[in-house]
């Protein structure tokens, strides 16, 4: 499952990817540290799961998600 972390908190988005890191079902294939960032990455990188903050600067979690097309898994 190809998943995306967005947080716009530097060190919270590498502490979760070391923990994902031991699922093998998890590949983590990018970050984003704001809304925008995220939405550029989820339309190239087509993630199946968003590990997606709530309270960013900008756009929060939940304005992202309702400007997406395809919305994939998300937990938050």
């Amino acid at each position: 499952m190809k998943a995306l972390i967005i947080d716009d908190e530097r060190l919270a988005r590498k502490e979760l990817a070391g923990l994902l890191e031991g699922y093998d079902g998890i590949q983590i294939v990018g970050e984003a540290a704001n809304a925008d960032e995220a939405e550029e990455r989820i339309a190239e990188l087509q993630p199946d799961l968003l590990f997606l903050d709530i309270n960013m600067p900008g756009r929060d979690g939940f304005q992202l998600l309702e400007s997406l097309e395809r919305t994939p898994l998300v937990i938050f």
